[in-house]
Parts: C-alpha cells; structure tokens; sequence
C-alpha cells in the first residue's frame, strides 16, 4: 500500500513538473511575438496604424512619401524653398580711363629743353618771338609774320635753299615727334567764327597726314592788353571778347580731332581778363619774361603719344 502511494506521488510530481514546463514555454513564444508599443496616443486611446499619404509610419508609407522630405532646407533658405538663385554676373574690371580729350593737357611732370628736339613750332610772329626770347634753344622755327589759319597752306611763307615753301610744305619735308600750332590773332579780323573752326580742323587734319607720329599740341590763345593796344595804335578789332570765342572754338576741335588743347589763355590772363599790362610793349607780343613764362609752361604740360593713342600702332 504504501509503496503504491509513493509511486503515485513520483508520477504526480513528474507531470506538474512538465505542466509547468509546458506553461512556462508557452509563456516566453508569447513575450517573444508580442507587439511593440509603437508610442501611440499617451491619453491611451487605440493607436491607429493606417497609413495616410505623406504621414504614415507602417509598411508601405514609403511609397506616399514626397521625395523633397528627406532633403533638409537649406540654412541659407529658411522657407526650404529649393529654387536655385540665378548665377550672378561675373564682375569685369573696368577699362582705364584713357585720355580726355574735351578737357586742356593737365600739369605734368617738367621735362628739360631736349624734349623739344624734335618738335617743330607751326605760327605768326608771336610764335616767332617766342623762339627767339623764351630761351628754348632747339625745336624748329615753322614761322611767318601776319600768317592766320585760312592761309596756312596757301602761302609761300618760307625760303629754303633758296625755294619757297608753304608751312604745311615745309613741315612735310622733315619727320617730328610734336607739332605745336598757334594761329588766331590775325584772324581776329575776319569775323568768320565758323571758317575759323573749320580751317583749324583741316589744319589738324593735314598736318596728322604729313606727321601721322607726331603729339599734334593746339596752343590756345594768350590773352591781349586792349588798353595798351589802344595806346600804341592798335586794330581795334583786336578784342579778349572775341579771342574768348576763338579758344572755345579751337578746345572743340582739338576734341573733336582727338589732339592735345594747352590753355595759355588761363596761364597768362589777370583779374581784369587781360594780358598784364607790363607783359607786352603793344599788348599782343610779349616780353623777354612772358616768353619764359611761355616755355615753362609748355615743359610742365606734355603728353605722350602713347597716352593720347594707347591701342593704336604707329600711324
């Protein structure tokens, strides 16, 4: 009897234990395919796994998802906007101002009486009396007495060997680096404002054919004394008034021809718009000292030809 008892209880044993066994891997297969909280509503409220287009998280929302999300906004761009800004132009240097030519030469540096060497001076007697007084010493002396503009290549002006020569004939016969013109007084006279300025442009014209090298300087006119010229029996057309218009005519076509203007007239007039009364002995043609002050003038305000014509060969 009691070993009969005693086997039932080893069986009995034997089956809680495989019963728990049982319900214990029952239990782990269970914990092992549970559902992971996904982080649902935290009122706990049923959490709703259907995927709506461009929101959802379950299988399949990547295929209603737009593309653009996945690409952060620029920090540049705060509104995420992806347009691209239009490429902005490429800055240019901008081209060196070359010489102006509506405006008179501006000061320069001085240079000596070489740079005269090779320069021939194209005038009337005032022009004439410079090269003898000024102290200049070299350059070529291209000069006539009462010579104007309208007659410069009409007149047989000069003797050389013993042949006459206009002035645009005798300035072709040698090759010069500077020209400078100085015509104006004469012409005072005629009254012919336009032929004036249209003769001064054809001068300038022939003379850059015959001298196409060559810094082409249109000196303006110094001023005149009226009192004195007065006083000495001067024309009575000789006038500031009408030597004014006659410079403004020649500074248009110095722009207009593209060469070098060089104001005398401001150098040399005084408070009154006169030449000073003791620069002249019939206040047209000046003194020893004015000549002088002529040539300094002329060394502190020279131009290159390569800064006039920088892109151009020699003519």
């Amino acid at each position: 009897m009691y070993r009969g008892r005693r086997k039932y209880r080893t069986y009995w044993t034997i089956f809680l234990i495989l019963a728990a066994a049982v319900v214990l891997a029952l239990a782990v297969g269970m914990g092992l395919s549970a559902p992971k909280d996904t982080g649902g509503d935290a009122s706990g409220g049923r959490n709703d796994t259907s995927t709506q287009p461009g929101t959802g998280s379950g299988s399949g929302a990547a295929s209603e998802v737009d593309d653009s999300s996945a690409i952060p906004p620029d920090s540049s761009n705060p509104s995420g906007d992806l347009t691209e800004e239009p490429d902005q132009p490429e800055e240019k240097d901008e081209p060196e101002a070359g010489y102006d030519f509506s405006q008179p030469a501006p000061q320069s540096d001085p240079v000596d009486n070489s740079y005269f060497d090779d320069a021939a001076f194209v005038g009337d007697s005032r022009t004439d009396g410079f090269m003898i007084y000024s102290g200049i010493g070299t350059g070529k002396n291209l000069t006539s007495n009462g010579l104007s503009i309208f007659k410069l290549g009409e007149k047989k002006a000069l003797t050389i060997n013993g042949e006459k020569y206009t002035l645009l004939e005798a300035l072709a016969l040698e090759q010069y680096g500077k020209v400078y013109l100085s015509l104006g007084v004469n012409e005072l006279g005629y009254f012919n404002d336009q032929g004036f300025y249209d003769s001064y442009c054809s001068a300038i014209d022939e003379i850059r054919t015959l001298q196409p090298n060559a810094v082409i300087y249109i000196q303006g006119l110094i001023p005149l004394n009226e009192g004195v010229i007065a006083q000495t029996g001067g024309r009575d057309y000789l006038t500031n008034e009408h030597l004014r218009v006659y410079n403004d005519l020649m500074k248009k076509a110095a722009e207009e021809k593209q060469v070098v203007f060089l104001d005398l007239y401001s150098e040399f007039v005084d408070e009154n718009g006169e030449l000073p009364a003791d620069a002249s002995k019939d206040g047209i043609h000046l003194s020893k000292a004015y000549c002088q002050k002529w040539l300094a003038y002329l060394q502190t305000h020279t131009v290159d030809y390569d800064t006039l014509y920088p892109k151009e060969e020699a003519r």
